[in-house]
């Protein structure tokens, strides 16, 4: 998935816990928040801490549905040090119990 689609793809589902998300998708969204966040934080300290907040939930559900890729519990993201194990797992060809693959 390309930058400008996965951006979209994060705000079109920010609230969306089901189905999968390719960990191609789920990186360049981080890597637009890290982005907008340095970017923010050179101009505002309060701008940067809105930027969190309004990110907070798109990203989690991201990482929840990353987590559904590799066809694991999405409450595994509450256990920190395995779920960024997960969120660098390939995920699985073809259809599991969340969904099908976010790539076909």
């Amino acid at each position: 998935m390309k930058f400008e689609e996965s951006i979209s793809h994060g705000f079109n589902n920010y609230a969306e816990f089901d189905g999968r998300q390719s960990r191609s998708s789920f990186w360049w969204w981080i890597l637009f928040i890290v982005i907008v966040k340095a970017a923010l934080e050179t101009l505002s300290s309060s701008l940067e801490s809105l930027w969190t907040i309004a990110v907070f939930l798109p990203t989690l559900s991201g990482a929840v549905r990353r987590i559904h890729d590799v066809n694991k519990s999405g409450w595994l993201i509450l256990v920190p040090v395995y779920n960024i194990y997960i969120l660098c797992q390939k995920g699985m060809i073809g259809e599991n119990r969340f969904g099908t693959a976010p790539l076909s």
